[in-house]
């Protein structure tokens, strides 16, 4: 959850190489493919949290797949950046209009790549861009991997950080079980509903110490909801 897996799918190895260096020394894991049938079934086997996309690829092209992808309920919310050659006007309006959340013009700089890739996480999965979050005297720091409540230090599990995390980074938003597995643990894991329960009691407990356990609240018959930064009545 805390580095991001991103989807390279480009048919030029060169660039392709460029691509997964530089994302693999900002921090990121790098999934590669050389088509879009190849990303389809990368795709398959796991979701992504960000494609960088190539325009023209072989056979099916890049604004093809994108338009696939978020015609898709299980795809339709992944971060896509369309990387291309094509500078006119009108082409980076087709891209975009295909889905995509940014553009990018070849040849281009490896530190503005970063920069984007980091700006449409932020924007469209605050959870993966692994800045810190503070709200009301609970902060959460994904890069140290520290958890204070109102100054004082908080112990949790792996799953527990994720999950809170994950909370910080989308409040007010009610969540389904199914929601928070695929969000947190992944599409590709296979585990029961009600595990979701057991992790959501622990961290509540842990919370417990300061309160802030009263802002991640049940929806009865939905999921769950982690309150913002605004009073919570005692």
């Amino acid at each position: 959850m805390l580095n991001p897996n991103i989807l390279v799918i480009e048919d030029e190895p060169a660039i392709q190489e460029l691509l997964a260096i530089n994302l693999k020394h900002a921090g990121f894991l790098v999934i590669r493919a050389g088509s879009a049938e190849e990303g389809e079934s990368a795709i398959r086997a796991a979701l992504p949290d960000l494609i960088l996309l190539d325009w023209m690829l072989p056979g099916k092209s890049g604004v093809a797949l994108a338009k696939k992808l978020r015609a898709d309920e299980r795809t339709r919310e992944i971060p896509i950046i369309m990387l291309t050659a094509r500078v006119h006007e009108e082409d980076k309006i087709q891209g975009l209009e295909s889905g995509a959340d940014d553009y990018i013009t070849k040849p281009f700089s490896p530190k503005e790549l970063i920069a984007r890739v980091r700006a449409v996480l932020r924007r469209r999965a605050p959870h993966l861009a692994g800045e810190a979050v503070e709200i009301e005297g609970l902060a959460i720091n994904p890069a140290t991997h520290r958890i204070t409540c109102n100054g004082e230090p908080l112990e949790l599990g792996p799953t527990e950080f994720r999950l809170l995390f994950f909370f910080m980074t989308h409040p007010e938003r009610v969540y389904s079980r199914a929601q928070l597995l695929d969000s947190v643990w992944g599409d590709h894991v296979f585990i029961e509903e009600r595990t979701v329960d057991v992790h959501i009691r622990r961290l509540r407990a842990a919370l417990e110490i300061t309160g802030h356990h009263k802002r991640l609240e049940t929806v009865r018959g939905t999921g769950y909801r982690f309150r913002g930064a605004e009073k919570v009545e005692s």
